[in-house]
């Protein structure tokens, strides 16, 4: 089916792009959520009546989800689970949850801008990335833990094996810098000496 997009909508196009996709896909989402129109003769020369409005409202939701990524920048959503002594959990954490802990922190977020390839089932701090607009992205920490009190060492490991790492990176980068600056020695800027052969015998007249 071919449409025409009302906004930018991720790995498909921007708005007033005329695009083709599945059917089902434009009639189960696409047309319902008012995100495109069928690309009639009709639709597109509304969408050209209405192209300013459709631009601002474009606009406002860029600028909706920019504010919310840096409202969200340095986030972590703490989630208090029981679990077995392995770390494995009685359950596991979905976008459900993490998108409450995240309304619950004062930002208005729906599960839809959540991404999670699975479900979290082990205790730990997991890194989450939130598509909050087409053009827009922020990634949080969740903290799933036992108590308040594991949640703050959990954390603090956390925290401590990524500064070990940018430590451990530093001096490899410095030496190699300082390699590449340092001139070559006199040894390595004399040519090597040649090879002496066996001198040749002279031929005897007989």
């Amino acid at each position: 089916m071919e449409i025409i997009l009302l906004e930018h909508i991720a790995k498909l196009g921007k708005m007033g792009d005329k695009v083709n996709v599945k059917s089902g896909y434009a009639r189960n989402y696409l047309l319902p959520q008012n995100k495109a129109l069928r690309a009639t003769e009709a639709n597109i020369a509304y969408f050209e009546k209405q192209r300013a409005e459709l631009e601002a409202h474009n606009k406002a939701l860029f600028d909706d989800a920019n504010k919310k990524a840096e409202e969200l920048k340095g986030f972590t959503a703490v989630l208090i689970r029981q679990a077995a002594e392995t770390g494995q959990l009685y359950g596991s954490v979905t976008i459900r949850d993490i998108a409450a802990a995240i309304n619950e922190s004062g930002v208005a977020l729906e599960r839809r801008f959540v991404s999670l390839d699975k479900p979290i089932k082990y205790l730990g701090v997991y890194p989450v990335s939130l598509s909050l607009h087409p053009e827009v992205s922020q990634t949080i920490l969740v903290n799933v833990a036992r108590t308040a009190d594991e949640a703050k060492k959990q954390a603090k490991a956390y925290n401590n094996e990524g500064t070990a790492e940018k430590k451990e990176t530093a001096p490899k980068a410095a030496k190699a810098e300082e390699a590449e600056a340092t001139p070559a020695t006199e040894a390595e800027e004399k040519p090597a000496p040649k090879k002496r052969g066996r001198p040749k015998k002279e031929a005897v007249a007989e």
